[in-house]
């Protein structure tokens, strides 16, 4: 019998996969416990359109992210932060000061998409982006002292 999932279900599917399985398993256990519609025409159909809309929606993510990268590829943001003697900076630089500092360039991205080794001194440092599962862009970000 085919079903639509309602539910994620270890094993079996994500939620909104059409999926064969038992009659006695859909009936006496997945649709009345409300993990799973009947495989009718309807439900099949738009099971379908949802997931040709999810793709179309994931399709247009990964274009707006790759487009950001190569704006974001030829851009080298600058951070000042307070330093000591040699160059030695007073704490260190965060991934929320890197998307500050691209965000004042006009390019908006979350903090959480920026990995960063420990910058402690100035100088010129490699950040990488995860803007997507599939897009992963390398910046370098100019840390400068404090005038």
């Amino acid at each position: 019998m085919k079903i639509v999932l309602l539910k994620d279900l270890k094993g079996k599917g994500k939620k909104g996969d059409i999926i064969e399985v038992n009659n006695g398993y859909a009936n006496n256990f997945l649709i009345p416990n409300g993990y799973a519609l009947a495989g009718t025409a309807t439900n099949l159909n738009e099971a379908k359109q949802a997931q040709a809309s999810n793709a179309y929606k994931a399709e247009q993510e990964r274009l707006a992210a790759v487009a950001l990268g190569e704006k974001i590829k030829n851009v080298t943001p600058v951070i000042s932060i307070k330093c000591g003697e040699n160059g030695k900076t007073f704490g260190s630089v965060t991934n929320k000061e890197v998307s500050e500092a691209l965000e004042s360039l006009g390019l908006n991205v979350d903090k959480k998409k920026i990995e960063l080794a420990t910058i402690k001194a100035v100088g010129t440092y490699t950040a990488t982006l995860r803007l997507h599962p599939t897009v992963i862009v390398k910046m370098n970000v100019n840390v400068v002292p404090q005038q």
